[in-house]
């Protein structure tokens, strides 16, 4: 057994192994300080929940306290490893600034009272919204952190008992992206690869996807095979210097906003070579022609001119893709927040469409989340999207849903797509929303244009209801505060980025009188008292179990089928991957194996859309162009973004996540060691604009859009020129639960602009044109990690970051995998 600061070095030590091999075991525990393993009262069965990984871990519990985590070396994710966030994230269920009691506002203040009239209040203010004004009125806006089962509650709460069209979460932020993109290509949500195929790999592309930052343990494994025999080539893509991008065998790094211009060129040269399986073409796909008829144009030198980046690195990187004979590829937030996102992540899909690379060991396809139920929000129709995948569109998917709910079929809003989330601020905006339910989230933080969004939520005709562990920014603003229990504190599954279903287990109670998310959808569905045709009560579960009962029912038949999925299966797995039932009662490790896919037209999720104007496609025109359910290859040109950058704002802005924290803080901040290693906001800016500006590293700097301006101390970094890149987890409030601004004009969204991808409705964070001065000199470095993206561009000129002893965790390399359980 080893210990390592994990701060200083977050993936850990290596376990090399070679292609076709089954990745070694290394099992990482953090105890709270002066506890031994042997001191444990017990170990209880969960999974990550600070990013989209789903590592398999267990949470230590003493004296009726969350004490720790280890993970479980059986875990078909991590094999036992864990990232920073897992190893010490945990301790934000202890802060003394938890929500222990509901919150009303009276007088203009935030007071304490007792759920009966917190809960009487919404329920009233529900009933009167609906006789005055119709369902309509009425949206919810959730997360990507609830389970499975709450996340179905709350949308057979919204559409079939309020039946609203108005649900939504900030899955839209972050993920949104990657259901669209497996849609137009697939015609269903779905991811078809498996984390396993890094173990098979001799090409590993991320597009846009600084894995080693967002999955770390998933990078961990990458960099395994990398210092094993046999170590596959890397491509990334991405403008700045990640860890990825170091260890990366080439980096292209094109000007924000061109991705897909790159795709379309690294396309046009694959198939100008011949590097495609014509076979698999004919059997499995169509629109081939519509494709290279688009790429033509899209020469090296061409695209050249349009990226900033060198032909001969478009023609050897296409190389590299075109020669693969196992291919994984995998995208991220690079492409997704991005201007034309579903249309560059759709080509990601069609490089493998036009290879073959599909279905078979080391070949898939990985549109990963952001968030570590992100999938389970699409699933369950919680994010714009339907339960089960079905097709609003589609009047027997609806009958079909009416049926498992037991509700006439136009009790449920299908007239129109499901609102998306920048709709619904607008619809309250406008008025037309009166009452917005916010679920675990911090939209007035994590929103574009943030003044706007306060504005928003401070209107007094708006009945805003917060349901949160804390007392954020989003939650000041609301009418009725709601204290919820979080992760470790319940009992419920989710689902991670390759579609592997974990059980988190209730590990100790939550503080004071805060309930689950359940208990508090359910509180809510009684008192509205929501019925079913027969007169039974529309939400027929009080309990977790049964809950997930009704949503594998619900999932019975479809792409998503969890019904050979059961609590007592999932207690002591390693995880299990749907679909999941009869046929393949152990779970399906990769989809389309056999080149058949869910895009018939009488089953498929989605009819698509066109890439450019996110116009949906008629029923009768996807019968026409896919009556046989193939894969489509779906092609779009590029146009440069709404706002570029020029003139006054002569710099593209983008925005993003560093390794040690997780979206607005609101737990990560309250993790010491995390908290330490990136306390503040900063601003990466390369050597050459760094120096024609005059700014030193560590200096007071302005960002400014037309939105506003953020001031943030400057890194000078490896970024590459006319960029600028603003982490967005600093908001207006102090995490720390201080009771008033630590910093306004700090949070990266002050600056980011309304506008949003056609097809996926994904706000464009890294679309924004910006100008930069230099405001005062610094005392020192800018408060930005050493060990990540915004490492400095000169080795050795700015204290390395570490944890020390607070930051150093166990890690264990076992001679065979056990997995730990209650």
């Amino acid at each position: 057994m080893g210990r390592t600061d994990r701060i200083a070095e977050p993936w850990g030590r290596r376990t090399p192994y070679a292609r076709g091999e089954a990745w070694p075991a290394r099992v990482d525990t953090r105890l709270a300080d002066g506890l031994a393993p042997e001191d444990v009262d017990r170990w209880v069965q969960s999974a990550s929940i600070l990013h989209s990984n789903g590592d398999g871990l267990d949470i230590a519990v003493k004296d009726g306290r969350i004490a720790g985590v280890r993970g479980r070396a059986g875990d078909r994710v991590n094999h036992g490893r864990l990232g920073p966030k897992d190893l010490f994230g945990w301790q934000a269920n202890a802060s003394p600034d938890r929500l222990r009691r509901p919150l009303v506002r009276q007088g203009g203040e935030l007071v304490e009272t007792d759920w009966d009239t917190a809960m009487d209040r919404v329920a009233a203010r529900t009933r009167e919204l609906m006789e005055e004004r119709g369902p309509s009125s009425i949206g919810f806006y959730t997360t990507g952190q609830l389970f499975a089962e709450e996340y179905y509650t709350l949308t057979l709460i919204a559409r079939g008992g309020i039946g609203t069209n108005h649900l939504d979460g900030n899955t839209r932020l972050c993920t949104s992206t990657a259901a669209e993109a497996l849609k137009e290509s697939f015609a269903c949500d779905g991811q078809p690869g498996s984390y396993t195929d890094i173990d098979h790999a001799d090409t590993i592309a991320l597009f846009g996807h600084n894995m080693a930052e967002t999955q770390t343990v998933l990078w961990t494994r990458v960099l395994d095979r990398l210092a094993g025999p046999n170590p596959p080539v890397v491509v990334c893509v991405d403008p700045r210097p990640t860890p990825v991008a170091r260890a990366a065998t080439v980096h292209l790094a094109p000007r924000p906003g061109t991705n897909l211009a790159l795709m379309n060129g690294l396309l046009h040269e694959i198939i100008r070579n011949g590097w495609t399986d014509e076979d698999y073409i004919d059997r499995h796909v169509t629109g081939y022609g519509e494709l290279r008829e688009r790429l033509e144009a899209y020469t090296p030198e061409h695209v050249a001119d349009i990226c900033g980046v060198p032909a001969e690195q478009i023609t050897g990187t296409a190389r590299l893709l075109g020669t693969a004979e196992r291919l994984l590829s995998t995208v991220l937030q690079g492409f997704y927040q991005s201007h034309q996102a579903t249309a560059a992540s759709v080509q990601v899909n069609n490089l493998h469409l036009v290879r073959g690379m599909l279905g078979r060991p080391g070949c898939g396809v990985l549109q990963m989340n952001g968030q570590p139920t992100a999938q389970n929000t699409r699933e369950c129709g919680a994010n714009g999207d339907m339960p089960g995948f079905r097709n609003w569109e589609n009047d027997a998917h609806m009958a079909d849903l009416a049926r498992v709910w037991n509700v006439d079929p136009l009790n449920i809003p299908h007239y129109a797509p499901p609102t998306h989330a920048l709709q619904m601020f607008r619809y309250a905006e406008e008025g037309s929303i009166r009452m917005l339910w916010i679920s675990g989230t911090n939209p007035a933080v994590s929103l574009p244009e943030l003044r706007r969004i306060r504005s928003v939520l401070s209107q007094d005709r708006l009945f805003l209801v917060v349901q949160d562990a804390f007392l954020t920014e989003t939650a000041r603003l609301a009418d009725v505060v709601l204290p919820a229990a979080i992760w470790g504190e319940k009992t419920g599954t989710f689902t991670n980025a390759d579609r592997t279903v974990h059980l988190s287990e209730k590990a100790v109670e939550p503080p004071g009188e805060a309930r689950s998310d359940l208990e508090i959808f359910c509180d809510y569905a009684r008192r509205l008292d929501f019925r079913d045709k027969d007169g039974g009560p529309l939400v027929p579960w009080n309990d977790p179990e049964a809950a997930f009962e009704g949503w594998k029912e619900c999932s019975r038949g479809r792409p998503c089928d969890y019904t050979g999925i059961t609590y007592a299966k999932l207690r002591g797995s390693g995880g299990i991957q749907w679909p999941c039932d009869e046929d393949h009662p152990e779970g399906t490790e990769r989809l389309y194996a056999d080149g058949a896919f869910w895009s018939r037209p009488d089953y498929c999720e989605s009819y698509g859309r066109d890439l450019i104007t996110g116009a949906p496609l008629e029923e009768t025109e996807y019968r026409a162009l896919n009556p046989d359910g193939r894969a489509v290859l779906k092609a779009a040109s590029y146009f440069p973004p709404h706002e570029a950058p020029g003139g006054d704002h002569p710099f593209a802005l983008i925005t993003g996540r560093t390794l040690y924290h997780f979206h607005t803080r609101t737990k990560t901040a309250r993790a010491p060691q995390l908290q330490a290693a990136a306390p503040e906001v900063w601003v990466e800016i390369s050597p050459r604009d760094a120096a024609a500006h005059g700014i030193g590293e560590g200096d007071l700097v302005e960002i400014g859009t037309p939105r506003g301006t953020v001031r943030a101390r400057a890194r000078i970094s490896g970024i590459r020129d006319d960029v600028l890149f603003l982490p967005f987890h600093y908001g207006y409030w102090d995490t720390g639960g201080g009771d008033g601004p630590d910093g306004a004009g700090r949070a990266a969204n002050e600056l980011t602009i309304t506008d949003w991808d056609p097809v996926s409705k994904q706000p464009l964070f890294k679309t924004a044109a910006a100008r930069l001065r230099r405001v005062e000199a610094g005392g020192g470095p800018a408060p930005a990690p050493t060990t990540t993206a915004s490492a400095p561009a000169t080795a050795g000129t700015v204290p390395a970051t570490r944890g020390g002893a607070a930051g150093e965790a166990e890690d264990d390399l076992p001679a065979t995998p056990t997995g730990g359980s209650r």
